[in-house]
């Protein structure tokens, strides 16, 4: 069988951005001037060339209706650089990166002459089978025998279609070749009448689509997976804001603590998710009233994200507040905390503040485990309060933690936070000297909420790459 000419084109170049639509384009012009050439020829039943290249060219209407289907996929919800990168595997796909021959070789021919009952096969259609051109072309009867079981009825069906009814071939079957390869089979043909009406031969043209279908099974494959891991993913996320939602404190605003009396404490908290993250972090922040009248305040970062972080931070969060209201002080919880992490099926570190505040005589006794430590707003300046020892919860077993006690003034103001607060994850003195810097606005905040408020949009609300948590308590008169 002749060769086709192949034009010769330069080696492809990285396509610029929209190189996918301009790919739609080209396939969709290129496929419909091969339509026009298809409906144009005019092919005598009795020219063998006539008929091959009829037959190529329903087959490239076929590949480029294939192509521009999967173009359209493509195009759907892909960034930049994956558009970029699926351009490029499109152009390498029809480059002349191998010879000519090598198409050809997945395109094959064949005449069943049904009066002499010679069998003629081009050389491409011998490699398809592979089988050697010495041992002569299968005949119709012969050809089942190299089918897959479970399609010798469909090319039973489409020969008998064509050679009773005169109906044209066009199919898909699976054969196993003589070296145990299965090869899936595209055939197209058309039944040759004499004068009479009668069939006398039948022409088809075989193409091996192997590659291409096991291109499309790991395309499905791949698509159902990333299918499955979103769903994962989206199910992770909402058990995870549900579970947090369920163990972070109820109230919205500021809140009274306790509910009368001298030194009482107005709080406000505030929660900032992550923007580089869909999945929920460990941190967590908390105010409780304690039985003896005292207060407790808290907040606390756990490594990792999703469910299994909220889930420890649920965990740990409850055995902190039921410690507290057994009247448990700050370094005692802290290491019983510490020995709690250290027994979870899955380890994790952790660092955390616990301030017990009683507010008749204004002192705060506090504890910390390898966390930022509470900063004091006073008279229009801020400053860290001298940290404890301690270090990270879950780190070292049998750690013991340090307390340190503070007298608070009326009108001081302590502000609480975890060390994901900043936008780029900088150093925690660096984001420590930006809360300091803003004492002068707080003492223009009315509210623990005001402040709050400046807090959040001093930081930025969708800016960091970590979730953190900040609590702010302005001590009362």
């Amino acid at each position: 069988m002749p060769s086709h000419l192949f034009a010769d084109r330069p080696a492809p170049q990285p396509p610029e951005r929209g190189t996918v639509d301009a790919l739609i384009t080209q396939t969709r012009r290129l496929r419909g001037g091969v339509d026009a050439v298809r409906r144009d020829a005019l092919v005598d039943d009795d020219d063998a060339q006539g008929r091959w290249q009829r037959a190529l060219c329903d087959l490239a209407v076929h590949q480029l209706d294939d192509l521009g289907s999967h173009l359209d996929q493509l195009r759907e919800g892909l960034t930049a650089e994956e558009e970029d990168a699926a351009a490029l595997a499109v152009e390498n796909a029809f480059s002349p990166g191998q010879p000519p021959t090598a198409l050809l070789s997945r395109v094959g021919s064949a005449e069943w002459n049904l009066l002499t009952d010679a069998v003629s096969w081009s050389e491409e259609l011998f490699e398809i089978f592979g089988r050697a051109p010495e041992s002569g072309g299968m005949s119709l009867d012969e050809l089942p025998t190299m089918v897959v079981a479970d399609d010798q009825a469909l090319l039973t069906s489409m020969v008998t279609g064509a050679l009773v009814d005169g109906r044209p071939i066009d199919g898909e079957f699976r054969i196993v070749r003589a070296d145990g390869q299965v090869r899936s089979l595209h055939m197209m043909g058309e039944p040759v009448l004499d004068a009479d009406g009668c069939t006398a031969s039948m022409w088809a043209v075989l193409r091996d689509v192997s590659e291409l279908r096991r291109s499309q099974r790991a395309e499905r494959e791949s698509r159902d997976s990333l299918r499955h891991q979103r769903h994962i993913a989206q199910t992770e996320h909402r058990l995870a804001v549900e579970l947090q939602e369920a163990v972070l404190p109820p109230w919205r605003g500021s809140m009274r603590l306790p509910q009368g009396g001298p030194g009482a404490l107005d709080i406000a908290a505030h929660y900032l998710p992550s923007s580089s993250s869909a999945l929920i972090g460990g941190d967590w922040y908390d105010a409780l009233e304690l039985p003896d009248g005292a207060s407790l305040l808290t907040v606390g970062d756990l490594t990792g994200h999703g469910v299994t972080a909220t889930g420890a931070m649920a965990m740990l969060l409850g055995a902190l507040r039921g410690m507290a209201v057994a009247g448990i002080g700050p370094a005692a919880l802290m290491g019983h905390l510490n020995q709690l992490l250290e027994t979870t099926v899955q380890p994790a570190l952790g660092s955390a503040v616990c301030c017990r505040y009683e507010p008749a005589r204004r002192r705060l006794s506090w504890s910390q485990a390898g966390h930022p430590a509470p900063l004091l707003f006073r008279d229009g300046t801020g400053q860290a309060l001298g940290a404890p020892d301690g270090v990270l919860l879950g780190a070292r077993h049998g750690a013991s933690y340090g307390q340190a006690e503070f007298t608070l003034r009326a009108g001081d103001l302590l502000v609480l936070h975890t060390d994901g607060l900043t936008r780029q994850g900088a150093p925690d003195a660096a984001h420590r000297r930006r809360l300091l810097a803003l004492a002068p606005l707080f003492d223009g905040g009315r509210t623990a909420q005001d402040c709050v408020r400046m807090i959040v949009e001093e930081f930025g609300e969708h800016e960091r790459t970590d979730d953190a948590c900040v609590l702010v308590a302005r001590i009362g008169s």
